[in-house]
């Protein structure tokens, strides 16, 4: 599917929120400058951000099974990650 960059701007801006205040601004600002960014990026560069985002995902969720069964040794936490990973391909499906 081809992108369809004539609506760019709306794009840009983040979902409405509380009512506007300095934070808000600021965090309006820095949503822009990411979105920004990223599309800059060469396709190399965010193949490989992608790639970054899923390891530290995925180091994330074993800190919470870690968390979840603290007697599991390492196979365990990451079997049990694979299973929730094999489980979530399998709901997108």
């Amino acid at each position: 599917m081809a992108a369809d960059h004539t609506n760019d701007a709306l794009r840009e801006s983040p979902a409405a929120y509380s009512p506007d205040s300095p934070t808000a601004e600021l965090i309006d600002s820095l949503y822009r400058h990411e979105i920004l960014q990223a599309r800059r990026m060469p396709p190399e560069e965010k193949l490989l951000a992608g790639e970054r985002l899923f390891e530290w995902a995925c180091e994330i969720t074993l800190a919470g099974i870690r968390h979840q069964f603290p007697d599991y040794s390492e196979a365990q936490c990451r079997e049990t990650l694979a299973r929730r990973l094999a489980l979530s391909r399998d709901l997108e499906k």
